[in-house]
């Protein structure tokens, strides 16, 4: 074989996009971190707690472009995808979907109702929800922090962990905490 050709299959490789998770029946990613529940917040909540774990729900759509960037670009990182598997408790849920959710309140709506009662209107958006079960309210109430938008690297591995943190709890806003975490060489 000639070198032209080696290096040509190698710089064919170097250009194709890492692997996403696979797809399932709905159109969405499904890696494998993902809990297959009953999407009740109470229940998923309880065992998230039971595991030592914080509980994020991921809003996707089936054909976001964002969501698959997400899935194809920041997921797999190796930082991000050690956070999400030993820290996170992650259960997706689907903007237009029809399954249906059991709010902290008790409240059952199909995804798509339950997005708008949210207030989710982008995907994907991460909604990180509190370590102990609140009483009543709605997940949008009780969520710790909530992105919509899809961010680099940088941006979403500062979120994963300042909330493992508590970061919410103290003086320091979350875009401070980024800029002083990417800033820092160590980082």
């Amino acid at each position: 074989m000639k070198l032209t050709t080696l290096l040509a299959a190698g710089f064919a490789a170097l250009a194709v996009p890492a692997l996403a998770s696979p797809m399932g029946d709905d159109g969405l990613h499904k890696p494998d971190w993902l809990r297959e529940t009953f999407r009740d917040m109470r229940e998923d909540l309880a065992e998230a707690e039971a595991e030592n774990r914080r509980m994020l729900v991921i809003w996707e759509q089936r054909g976001c472009i964002y969501c698959t960037r997400m899935h194809e670009e920041v997921f797999p990182d190796p930082e991000i995808e050690a956070l999400i598997r030993e820290r996170y408790f992650v259960v997706q849920m689907n903007l237009f979907g029809d399954v249906e959710v059991t709010d902290f309140d008790g409240t059952v709506l199909p995804e798509k109702e339950m997005a708008g009662r949210w207030g989710v209107m982008f995907t994907p958006t991460l909604m990180f929800m509190p370590e102990t079960p609140p009483e009543g309210g709605t997940a949008a109430e009780a969520a710790v922090a909530s992105m919509p938008g899809a961010f680099g690297k940088g941006t979403t591995r500062a979120l994963l962990q300042w909330v493992l943190d508590r970061g919410y709890e103290g003086d320091e806003h979350f875009q401070k905490y980024v800029a002083r975490t990417m800033a820092d060489p160590g980082n």
